[in-house]
């Protein structure tokens, strides 16, 4: 009868090292996004070395968001966490800590052109009483390509930190995205401009265009402030009303994150229809026509030029 043969441990440490070594490479960053636009980006930078959670989702209203537990349970785990930042999510040092998380929290809008505010804020109700939150900042900055591209080596940067041998993948990804900005940023101006000067005044729910407007010289009359919180007073529509006269508006929009019966109503007062949806604060669902960043900016050009072109999308 033959001796069985002595299995040393040293024969499997080949093998133990391969599986440790393939385990570290699957093994995937949890990213949490405060909001769908930040979430898509971070999703075309991590790709599939992330595992992605998005607190507000398509066609939500960070402004207004109130969290829920399963949130603050994803946030304990998270490894990287993205938020704009600048008072936009006003939930989102609530719900920090809440989850008593100990993951780095990256403000995606770090380094970019921030348009000021001194006079601005808003109230909300919480726990039954009235709070002003000041808002010396517009904190809608991706509504510029410019800072786009910001949010983007931010994002990549916190994955940086995070997966350091994921770096140069998220490097190449974010380099590769920021060139699909920059051509997507040279169509929104050559597109812009070709917009009449007497037909560059427009209307929509909430101030979420001014960055928008600085860049491509669209002016955006609104009766609310930046945040939707704000409810529009009879004196805020009444005053819109004369601006839309004065500035001989050639177009309401509504916005995929609010009730359209406010800006249906002043466009009905003004002897305008209502000429489309813009996207401002949230991407659209994957069925609809702003799924992506790219996509919402694309959408919200062509919807632009086609109403204020009587019709007609220019080329």
């Amino acid at each position: 009868m033959k001796k069985a043969k002595k299995v040393s441990f040293y024969q499997y440490v080949p093998l133990l090292f391969l599986l440790l070594t393939s385990w570290q490479v699957s093994a995937k960053i949890n990213v949490i996004a405060s909001f769908s636009i930040i979430g898509d980006m971070a999703k075309n930078i991590g790709q599939d070395r992330i595992t992605l959670r998005t607190i507000v989702g398509p066609n939500g209203d960070a402004h207004v968001y109130e969290p829920s537990p399963a949130d603050a349970i994803a946030m304990a785990k998270a490894d990287v966490i993205l938020i704009n930042g600048l008072q936009f999510e006003g939930f989102i040092k609530r719900l920090i800590a809440a989850s008593e998380t100990s993951a780095p929290v990256t403000e995606t809008t770090k380094d970019a052109h921030i348009i000021r505010d001194p006079a601005g804020g808003h109230y909300h109700f919480y726990e039954g009483k009235a709070v002003f939150h000041a808002a010396p900042f517009d904190p809608h900055a991706w509504q510029s390509i410019a800072n786009a591209k910001i949010y983007v080596k931010n994002i990549a940067d916190a994955f940086c930190a995070a997966d350091r041998s994921g770096c140069t993948f998220y490097q190449d990804n974010a380099r590769a995205y920021t060139s699909k900005l920059n051509a997507l940023q040279q169509k929104i101006k050559t597109t812009m401009a070709a917009i009449p000067e007497d037909k560059r005044t427009v209307v929509v729910g909430h101030n979420a265009f001014r960055y928008f407007e600085e860049d491509y010289g669209i002016h955006f009359l609104s009766p609310q402030g930046i945040s939707t919180e704000a409810e529009a007073s009879a004196a805020d529509v009444a005053g819109i009303l004369k601006e839309i006269k004065r500035n001989k508006a050639s177009a309401v929009f509504a916005e995929n994150i609010s009730n359209p019966r406010l800006v249906a109503q002043i466009a009905a007062e003004a002897g305008l229809s209502v000429a489309g949806t813009l996207y401002s604060d949230a991407l659209s669902d994957p069925a609809g026509p702003a799924s992506t960043y790219l996509a919402m900016m694309e959408h919200n050009v062509t919807t632009l030029t086609t109403a204020v072109n009587n019709g007609k999308p220019r080329r």
